[in-house]
C-alpha cells in the first residue's frame, strides 16, 4: 500500500485521475465511432446525427487527454485521493444503492426502497426497527399515493404490489 505525504494510505490522486482521463478517452472514442457511423458531415438539411456526438467526443477525448498528460507529469508528488477508511464509507452508500438499483427490477419500487430505507436506518444509522419500519412503511406509502394514486404515474411494481391488485 502506498503511503502519502500526509502519512495516510489509500489511493493516490495520479492513479484516479488516470483512471478516468482513460474511461473518458473510451467514452469519447465510442461517441466518435457513432458519430462516423451515423454520419458526421452536414447534409441538405442541416448536420447529419453523427454530427454533434462526433465532435462531442473529439472534445471529450482532447481534454481528457490533456488530464491524462497532467496526471502523469504530476506523478511522482503522492498526493492521497482517499484514505481506505474513507473509501469504505463510500461503499457502504454506493453499494446498497447499486443492490437498490437491481432490486426495483424483482421486487418493484416500492418494496425496494423499503427496504433501501430500513437499510440505512437500521445499518447506518443505528435505529431500533420499532422506528425504523414505520419510517420505511410511511415513506412508501406517501410515494404509492402521490405517484399511482394523485398523479397517476405509475412506478414500477413487483410481485406484491401485483398480489394487492395494483
Amino acid at each position: 500500500m502506498p503511503q502519502f505525504a500526509g502519512g495516510g494510505s489509500g489511493i493516490g490522486q495520479t492513479t484516479v485521475e488516470v483512471v478516468l482521463a482513460l474511461l473518458f478517452v473510451a467514452v469519447g472514442g465510442l461517441a466518435v465511432s457513432e458519430g462516423l457511423r451515423l454520419g458526421n458531415g452536414w447534409g441538405f438539411d442541416g448536420p447529419q446525427a453523427g454530427y454533434f456526438p462526433f465532435w462531442i467526443g473529439i472534445l471529450l477525448i482532447s481534454a481528457s487527454g490533456v488530464t491524462l498528460v497532467q496526471a502523469l507529469r504530476r506523478r511522482g508528488e503522492g498526493r492521497l485521493f482517499v484514505t481506505w477508511p474513507r473509501l469504505f464509507l463510500v461503499f457502504r452508500v454506493l453499494a446498497p444503492a447499486a443492490v437498490y438499483g437491481a432490486a426495483i427490477f424483482f421486487v418493484g419500487i416500492y418494496a425496494a426502497s423499503a427496504g433501501l430505507v430500513l437499510w440505512f436506518m437500521r445499518g447506518i444509522g443505528g435505529f431500533p426497527l420499532r422506528q425504523a419500519v414505520p419510517v420505511a412503511a410511511a415513506l412508501v406509502t406517501v410515494t404509492f399515493l402521490v405517484f399511482e394514486i394523485w398523479f397517476l404515474v405509475p412506478l414500477p411494481k413487483g410481485p406484491l404490489e401485483h398480489a394487492l391488485g395494483f
